[in-house]
């Protein structure tokens, strides 16, 4: 086989090596622009793991490597005057320079042919003079050969927010260290980091907007660098910051980062000579990651690594192996990709979390990137984390002596209520009520997941009239029938735990008169269908759902008036909270989003009037509701449709609701259009949880695929929501609480006395458990 690397950079020259490792008799040729052993750049960082990786491909090169890298366990974080400094993160740094040459020595050593000061223009006419069989575009973030083939690579390049500028100084860090300076024009963040004795890599980074607030767009590269040595001066110590890129002029040495994605990985080329050869991407021509996250570098030697063993898995069908790197790679490589996409989005969003105070502002930067959670930060610093730990639980108000507490499990105080913790049984529809009463089965239902441990327990949408129902099976609060079969599982709650129950009054608007979702889910009633009102004439599902009638100003009227009535019996049967049903696609949803209101009167148009009807209910419900008692609302944050409600439009909509009196906002999103595109994973719909609480200013609900303690403790503890809503898991397990506080092995936890015997049990088998996979890790 003869194989041809375009591009010198880690991922050409650590593959070449591999490939003549793996078989002498390979003719191997890597071609770089650039001069024998001349390289730029300051340091790279890996983890303890990406080293293990190289020694397993490489012992030679990885002891040399790993000879040369500093190493150092500690991440410090500079915010508002304070240092927050956490351990067992397992950082390596090492020379960008030193790397290439470790790894240049090591393919002559091998016998690879490496080939300098030759700029690739034409990588057809460069693969036939070397008969290559196999060429890899190692070329770079603006590789040409992806360019040319762009047809078949597809590239998606996302260039986003912030400027960053790659400095060096002569201090050294003794851990990874982050500094924030607030000016007068926006946030600058520094990235710092020592690579070698005596040398540190120093990145500066803000945003496109400040940047060019503070004039740092027409500097010169001098002063531009003077600027920041003044900015980040106490971290310093009088050390100048200096730039290896003296061949650019002026500002250009800060640049905007680019996310690449490719489609595929692979192209294959008929060559002038006739011959088909495949071209393969790999490292920064393939796909980039944030450098908060971690290193291209790293991502690029992983790549080598998975080709050469899919080659080895496959040695007698290179196609084969090529389909299985590509398989592979692209997978690991999206989930780094998202984990910087979050990890990105934090440092473009500093003023986003400038409130928070040091301790909160250092966990939520620890954890990002959703790849370090809560326990996660225990396994690596313990002691760390228990402080932290205590820190919320001071902040809450409660005594933490005997243990630590969980951030799930720590009391929350709206109006006169108080949770006893964080988690929230979400509303679920049942559609299994008679003529809108609810019967035993919500009494063992609710009452069931009252005392298996949640702080609240939500009832499932219910309906205000007889016409707002989903479905025939949903409960309404109409009548006073209702009202006391609600009142009987209240008392049941109130009396047998701890928990508050909460109401969530809804109107199903142009999604009602549908059958009950194991029938047939958003299909209209066969029979017996009861007309539909929205704010415009639009089915939900075209040529299928029943088409609304456009709501009148009487008939708003007298919806408002049914919401106030229905509110006035949740407080009769006994409710400790009431949330407002506003997303969905139900009726004031419809009001909310442009895909569903599309009236020319003063309800529709402008964000503005498009709330002006749900905001109305909302007034007039809180009135009447008690004023010692919370009322939370339900939005659809997201409508994952183009031209639909986005995030940003959300931070409007709860800053509206939160001045109308709405003590929380609950950020669900979707189910208000069939043409949705969600974009589905774990926690994914807590960031706008976070974005409503921290840029709105007001508490928040997050909820979507929250199934673990661990999930709802990172939320909790990085200040993206107060109160966390689960439903799924509540479904399969009623006592999801008090499970997942064994597991985790927090036991201060009242149990109802009934089952009092089996609290000691399930402690004893997750201890057990937790012993035997750290024996068997070991």
């Amino acid at each position: 086989m003869k194989v041809l690397c375009i591009g010198g950079g880690p991922a050409g020259l650590y593959f070449g090596l591999l490939m003549k490792l793996g078989d002498p008799s390979r003719d191997v040729t890597v071609v770089e622009r650039n001069r024998p052993y001349d390289t730029f750049g300051w340091g790279v960082v890996f983890s303890d793991a990406t080293l293990d990786n190289l020694r397993q491909a490489d012992p030679v090169s990885a002891e040399e490597i790993s000879a040369a890298f500093n190493h150092w366990d500690d991440i410090e974080i500079n915010y508002r005057g304070r240092s927050v400094r956490s351990g067992g993160h397992g950082f390596i740094g090492i020379g960008r320079k030193k790397l290439l040459n470790i790894l240049q020595a090591r393919c002559e050593q091998l016998g690879v042919k490496l080939v300098f000061e030759t700029d690739v223009t034409d990588d057809q006419a460069l693969a036939e003079q070397y008969q290559a069989d196999l060429v890899i575009a190692s070329d770079g973030l603006n590789s040409r050969v992806r360019t040319r083939y762009a047809d078949t690579f597809k590239p998606d390049i996302d260039t986003r927010q912030c400027r960053f500028v790659w400095l060096g100084t002569r201090k050294t860090f003794d851990a990874f260290t982050f500094a924030f300076v607030q000016t007068e024009h926006g946030w600058f963040q520094a990235h710092a980091y020592q690579f070698e004795p005596g040398m540190s890599t120093f990145i500066v980074e803000t945003l496109d907007s400040t940047w060019k607030a503070a004039g740092l767009d027409t500097m010169s590269q001098e002063d531009g660098i003077a600027y920041c040595e003044q900015l980040f001066a106490p971290w310093l110590d009088g050390n100048p910051l200096v730039s290896n890129a003296t061949h650019l002029r002026g500002s250009a040495i800060w640049i905007r980062f680019p996310r690449v994605i490719c489609n595929t990985w692979v192209h294959r080329q008929a060559l002038p000579g006739g011959r088909t050869v495949p071209v393969v991407l790999m490292g920064d021509a393939a796909h980039t990651a944030h450098f908060s996250i971690g290193s291209g570098t790293k991502l690029a030697l992983e790549d080598a690594i998975e080709l050469d063993r899919s080659i080895r898995a496959h040695p007698s069908d290179l196609e084969a192996a090529l389909h299985h790197y590509e398989e592979v790679r692209s997978v690991e490589v999206l989930k780094i990709q998202n984990a910087a996409r979050n990890s990105t989005e934090w440092f473009e969003n500093v003023e986003r979390y400038a409130a928070l105070e040091p301790e909160q502002f250092a966990y939520s930067l620890l954890t990002r990137s959703q790849r370090i959670s809560h326990e996660n930060l225990r396994l690596r610093d313990a002691g760390w984390l228990e402080g932290y730990e205590r820190w919320m639980a001071g902040k809450a108000g409660v005594d933490t002596h005997d243990q630590a507490v969980p951030p799930m499990h720590l009391p929350y105080t709206v109006r006169g209520v108080t949770l006893k913790n964080r988690v929230m049984v979400s509303p679920m529809a049942m559609y299994s009520s008679v003529d809108g009463v609810p019967g035993d089965f919500h009494l063992v239902h609710l009452g069931a997941r009252a005392m298996g441990g949640a702080g609240l327990v939500m009832v499932e949408m219910t309906c205000v009239s007889p016409e707002a129902r989903i479905t025939p099976g949903c409960p309404g609060m109409w009548n006073d029938e209702q009202m006391h079969a609600f009142k009987r599982i209240v008392d049941f709650v109130h009396g047998n735990s701890s928990a508050r129950i909460g109401m969530q009054l809804g109107h199903a608007g142009r999604k009602g008169s549908t059958r009950v979702s194991w029938e047939g889910t958003d299909l209209p009633l066969s029979e017996g269908n009861w007309p539909l009102v929205s704010a415009s004439s639009i089915p939900y599902i075209e040529g299928v759902s029943q088409v609304p009638q456009a709501m009148t100003r009487a008939q708003m009227d007298e919806v408002r008036d049914q919401f106030v009535a229905a509110a006035r019996r949740a407080h009769e049967a006994g409710f400790d909270w009431l949330e407002l049903h506003c997303a969905h696609g139900y009726l004031l949803s419809s009001f909310i989003s442009p895909l569903t209101n599309q009236r020319g009167d003063e309800y529709g148009g402008s964000l503005e009037n498009r709330l002006r009807y749900p905001l109305e209910v909302f007034h007039a419900v809180r009135a009447a509701w008690p004023e010692d008692l919370p009322m939370s609302v339900r939005i659809s944050a997201h409508d994952w449709v183009e031209g639909g409600i986005t995030a940003d439009d959300a931070i409007e909509i709860a800053r509206r609701f939160k001045q109308a009196g709405a003590d929380l906002v609950d950020c669900s999103s979707g189910q208000v259009s069939k043409a949705e595109q969600p974009v589905y994973g774990r926690m994914y719909q807590t960031p706008f949880a976070d974005r409503v609480r921290n840029e709105a200013g007001v508490a928040t609900i997050a909820v979507g695929a929250i199934f673990e303690a661990d999930h709802v403790n990172s939320i909790i503890a990085s200040g993206r929501a107060d109160l966390c809503a689960l439903a799924r898991p509540h479904l399969a397990d009623a006592a999801w609480t008090l499970r997942e506080s064994a597991r985790i092995g927090y036991t201060d936890v009242a149990w109802p006395k009934q089952y009092f015997p089996a609290k000691r049990q399930l402690e004893t088998n997750f201890e057990r458990a937790a012993a035997y996979a750290q024996q068997v890790g070991k």
